[in-house]
């Protein structure tokens, strides 16, 4: 039997799709109160940026936006597909092309000295 790669892509679309699902009512919510002028203690520029500076927060936005890129990645490969463009080689290389420097790119960012 041939072995296939799709159990990778397949992972992180679900781990990345069910991730967004989650977190993305949660920023809309929080966003939401910020503009409202309700920023409650917990979420201040102050401890938002320690934790953020933090190796641990550092690897948890990055896990997070890995997974969302990869996610819609494969979510953007599927609807070209869906839209008629039968050139599936050229949009799964340029779309998880886009997801892998935009994962570097993430890494880079947040892992500089």
């Amino acid at each position: 039997m041939a072995k296939s790669n799709k159990p990778i892509i397949w992972g992180t679309f679900a781990a990345g799709g069910e991730l967004v699902s989650l977190i993305t009512p949660v920023l809309i919510v929080l966003t939401l109160l910020a503009a409202i002028g309700f920023v409650p203690d917990m979420l201040g520029y102050e401890k938002l940026h320690a934790y953020a500076s933090h190796w641990f927060g550092k690897l948890v936005i990055f896990v997070i936006l890995f997974l969302s890129l990869w996610s819609q990645a494969h979510r953007l490969r599927i609807t070209f597909f869906d839209f008629g463009v039968r050139a599936d080689t050229l949009v799964a290389t340029t779309v998880y092309l886009i997801a892998a420097v935009g994962s570097v790119a993430t890494a880079v960012y947040l892992f500089r000295f």
